[in-house]
């Protein structure tokens, strides 16, 4: 029983060795399936089933094309140091901030020749200059001056008013309000129509 054992795994192993083929066919068969093996004490393990069948022809392995090399150029820019100030970073708060400033002086002086008070009139005048200085200072109205003077005399005349009368919303704040656009319209006009 021993003999014929080792006789039939020396007849398969002669078959396999001289079978035409692929040089590594039987590396690639080992790798493709796998054996199942059963070890007997004192005898050697021996393949009884092969789980996956060989293919007959092996297909050729595809041969990859080598990677494109490219020359890649990156710039490289280097940011220096901003040393503006905050104004200068920001020019819209810039524009608020001094308006409110100019408002606020203004609205001051208002308040105080219509006897309403210097510090209502200020705190009116600061809001109607932050409004002034933020629509002077817009990229959208730079480029229509006649409709950004209109809204600047309209917004300066609402404040005006605002801070002369006894209540900020009323007739003589909304007449102050047009005789403002009015007049900003006609500074607008005779500035910039040629």
């Amino acid at each position: 029983m021993k003999t014929r054992k080792i006789f039939t795994l020396a007849v398969l192993t002669g078959i396999l060795a001289a079978a035409p083929g692929h040089p590594a066919q039987g590396q690639t068969t080992t790798l493709l399936g796998s054996v199942e093996t059963r070890a007997v004490t004192g005898e050697p393990a021996s393949p009884l089933k092969l789980i996956q069948p060989v293919p007959d022809k092996l297909p050729a392995p595809a041969r990859q094309p080598a990677p494109a090399t490219r020359t890649v150029v990156q710039k490289v820019v280097v940011k220096e140091r901003d040393t503006r100030t905050y104004f200068q970073k920001h020019p819209k708060i810039k524009a608020a901030a001094v308006g409110a400033g100019v408002g606020a002086g203004a609205g001051a002086l208002t308040g105080l020749v219509a006897r309403r008070g210097i510090i209502r009139g200020a705190a009116i005048g600061a809001g109607t200059g932050a409004g002034v200085g933020l629509i002077r200072s817009s990229r959208t109205l730079e480029r229509h001056p006649i409709a950004r003077d209109v809204a600047t005399g309209a917004t300066a005349g609402l404040g005006f008013g605002a801070a002369a009368s006894r209540r900020v919303i009323s007739k003589t704040t909304g007449k102050t309000a047009a005789v403002g656009a009015a007049v900003g319209l006609g500074y607008g006009l005779f500035k910039h129509l040629k």
